[in-house]
């Protein structure tokens, strides 16, 4: 599987049927469902799991089920990207995110119970079903995320990425490989993730996790795990490596052990890097034309600039978008150093012509 749900769960449910090696369904769900992940990870990893607590928001007081102080998260426990997730500050704000959750939350939750009823659950997720939530304890710091496989019980890493976090006003919002996080931090995410991996008895499967780095206390924690390759990674490993990590993902499918070519690629270093636009809905007037880009690719070579917006879009019909801006279209960028990338990035954002008419009332 290289997408997420439902793909994920529909396809150890087809391979079991046909008898094809793949992720016990178990194991995936275990990490796909926002609260029994979170439940699992503190039998294995305890030290990297922030407070949290399963929310009803169907129940007639869904407030008085928050063991967490302001404030906290609140999202499903089955979403996409950043959808229906609500910093929480005070009451008047968790009731309007629970209005809102309501009205939205079946769209992935009702597929997802479907999901559900392919395993034995144990009682406290069975009442924890699609339909609700999970309350965690805000987390920062950096970001950074291993990514490999389980194949035949052998647990290999092939790549970390971060995602720096930049000081001053102009937030660049992109993930970087290799990671230049301090050595012993990345040791200690393969590690957990190694334990977590072999807790939940996943195997002949891809993954990918995600970790918060907080450099002042030294605190590592997790975030979530994804049971496949990132495909927001593959461009990176082609421009470092040589080699997309698909080919690993295929490895495992074909039943063999995988192997990644490493630093054969044609930059040291690469990036994926979004163009944001600020979350105001607006309807799509211009964008870079071919030769702009083109002229962008000459003087960056190996860039690749993929829009997602055309003239006539409306910036609210953009699916899958989160909270707090529009993400319009996403660069790939090669370089000598990360602070190399970091100026690329700031330049491309600087080269890149857009035009938005605002939305008529």
């Amino acid at each position: 599987a290289h997408w997420d749900f439902p793909t994920s769960v529909m396809v150890p449910i087809l391979c079991k049927e046909y008898s094809i090696p793949a992720p016990p369904l178990e194991s995936v769900l275990k990490c796909e469902h926002k609260y029994w992940s979170r439940v699992e990870q503190k039998k294995a990893i305890p030290e990297h799991v922030p407070d949290f607590c399963s929310v009803d928001p169907f129940a007639s007081d869904p407030l008085g089920q928050v063991t967490l102080d302001y404030p906290f998260w609140l999202k499903p426990v089955k979403a996409f990207s950043s959808q229906l997730g609500f910093k929480i500050e005070n009451a008047e704000q968790f009731h309007a995110a629970i209005e809102e959750t309501r009205q939205a939350i079946h769209h992935f939750g009702d597929p997802f119970n479907e999901a559900l009823e392919h395993v034995d659950l144990p009682p406290e997720i069975r009442q924890a079903n699609g339909n609700t939530c999970i309350a965690e304890q805000i987390i920062s710091g950096r970001q950074g995320a291993p990514e490999g496989t389980m194949f035949q019980g052998e647990f290999n890493v092939h790549g970390v990425f971060d995602q720096p976090v930049d000081k001053g006003a102009m937030l660049f919002d992109r993930l970087e490989y290799p990671s230049s996080m301090p050595e012993g931090v990345q040791r200690r995410m393969i590690d957990a993730s190694k334990r977590f991996l072999e807790h939940i008895g996943f195997d002949h499967g891809c993954f990918n996790a995600e970790f918060m780095w907080d450099e002042e206390s030294d605190q590592l924690w997790l975030v979530e795990f994804n049971t496949r390759i990132s495909q927001s990674h593959s461009e990176m490993f082609i421009m470092v490596d040589g080699m997309s990590n698909h080919e690993v993902a295929i490895d495992i499918a074909l039943g063999q052990r995988p192997s990644m070519v490493n630093r054969q690629g044609q930059f040291p270093v690469a990036a994926k890097c979004l163009i944001p636009h600020k979350h105001e809905d607006a309807i799509v007037k211009r964008v870079p034309s071919q030769q702009e880009l083109a002229e962008l690719r000459e003087r960056f070579p190996g860039t690749l600039i993929k829009l997602d917006i055309e003239p006539g879009m409306r910036l609210s019909d953009l699916p899958n978008q989160d909270s707090f801006s529009y993400h319009i279209g996403t660069i790939y960028l090669g370089a000598d150093s990360h602070e190399e990338l970091r100026e690329r990035y700031r330049d491309c954002l600087d080269a890149l012509h857009f035009e938005f008419d605002p939305v008529s009332q």
